[in-house]
């Protein structure tokens, strides 16, 4: 697998994601404001990879705007804030950069070496780069048990190695069970209107020799009805308290499909992408985006250039409709309530030491 994102002498490279699959392109980001336009453009996505990105912005942040402690609370805060609202839906970017910040406001209480502080930022930005590839192996491991032997799988938009640290979250499930030789297919939905399923879930299987179809995302449900689907998983962007889960536009139709037609539907997703502090998915922030992804595609017209467009890039699927939320704890199942809760005392507890530096 290619890598998503590789931290260079205090460089941040990046597998530019708007190139695939027509070329492999590196983008070398020397700024934090460098960063937040990758992840604006989408060069770099995925709520897992945004999380380890905003660490990595985090530390460039820190060698740009701090000069004196003193700076933590002004200038480095600012930063902060700009990385975190460069896509306010996935709350991944914002874990990283406030674990981040909060790492460096308790190193300032036991020296004022800026030198020694960004050290230790660095290499916390490193661990969570590192702990996201080992979370995915274990969704990966928790998920497998749950595909059917001759699994027929669909999936939505891109929830695998280029949108994670690497081996992925909804496609670390199907990499961890074709391991198993449980994959007989898989279905990607194409994601309009940027084509992530297309471009990106339909090369990464390819790459690794796991068989997939791609269909526009209108053939979901009859797919599903016609191709003897038996599973669908996807990942998140963000989930709130009670279980409701905002991901990629098209999967809450989706999750309304498998739902009618009594097919098991899947999220997949780390722990640091749940929201503790919301109560439900009506609380989710959802990006809307530019009128040109609509109107556009390759710089080709699709629609009228004066046309009304709407375009969220997230949609929220209520907890009802989901089976389970598969996670590096384990699966969750309904009451999501109870559940969630249980997860945030378990993170909670190991996080108290997990981030130390």
């Amino acid at each position: 697998m290619v890598k998503t994102m590789e931290w260079k002498d205090g460089i941040l490279v990046i597998l530019d994601q708007t190139a695939l699959p027509v070329k492999v392109n590196f983008i070398p980001c020397h700024t934090y404001r460098r960063v937040c336009e990758a992840i604006k453009k989408l060069e770099v996505r995925g709520a897992p990879a945004l999380g380890a990105a905003a660490g990595f912005a985090m530390v460039m942040a820190f060698r740009e705007t701090v000069t004196k402690v003193q700076d933590l609370n002004g200038s480095f805060l600012a930063a902060k804030e700009e990385i975190c609202a460069a896509r306010p839906t996935a709350v991944n970017l914002s874990w990283g950069a406030n674990l981040l910040y909060q790492a460096a406001v308790e190193s300032a209480k036991q020296t004022t070496d800026l030198a020694v502080i960004y050290k230790k930022l660095a290499t916390l930005a490193c661990q969570i780069y590192t702990a996201d590839i080992e979370t995915n192996k274990k969704i990966g491991a928790y998920g497998a048990d749950l595909v059917p032997d001759k699994g027929v799988v669909l999936t939505h938009c891109n929830a695998g190695a280029l949108a994670t640290c690497g081996w992925g979250t909804a496609l670390g499930v199907i990499r961890s069970a074709a391991a198993l030789g449980k994959i007989k297919m898989v279905y990607s939905d194409e994601t309009r209107p940027l084509l992530q399923g297309a471009r990106l879930t339909a090369w990464e299987l390819m790459e690794d020799k796991i068989p997939v179809t791609t269909i526009t995302d209108g053939m979901a449900a009859w797919t599903m009805k016609q191709k003897g689907i038996n599973i669908v998983i996807t990942g998140a962007d963000r989930i709130a308290k009670n279980g409701d889960v905002a991901n990629k536009i098209g999967t809450f139709g989706v999750a309304i499909a498998a739902k009618h037609l009594g097919i098991p539907f899947y999220i997949a997703a780390p722990s640091s992408t749940f929201d503790f502090n919301l109560a439900t998915g009506g609380e989710i922030p959802i990006e809307e985006r530019d009128a040109s992804e609509v109107r556009t595609l390759g710089g080709a017209p699709t629609a009228p250039p004066a046309v009304n467009v709407f375009n969220p890039a997230f949609d929220v699927t209520p907890a009802e409709l989901i089976t389970g939320i598969i996670t590096e704890y384990g699966v969750l199942r309904a009451p999501y309530q109870a559940s969630i809760e249980n997860l945030q005392a378990q993170v909670s507890k190991e996080d108290k030491y997990r981030w130390k530096v």
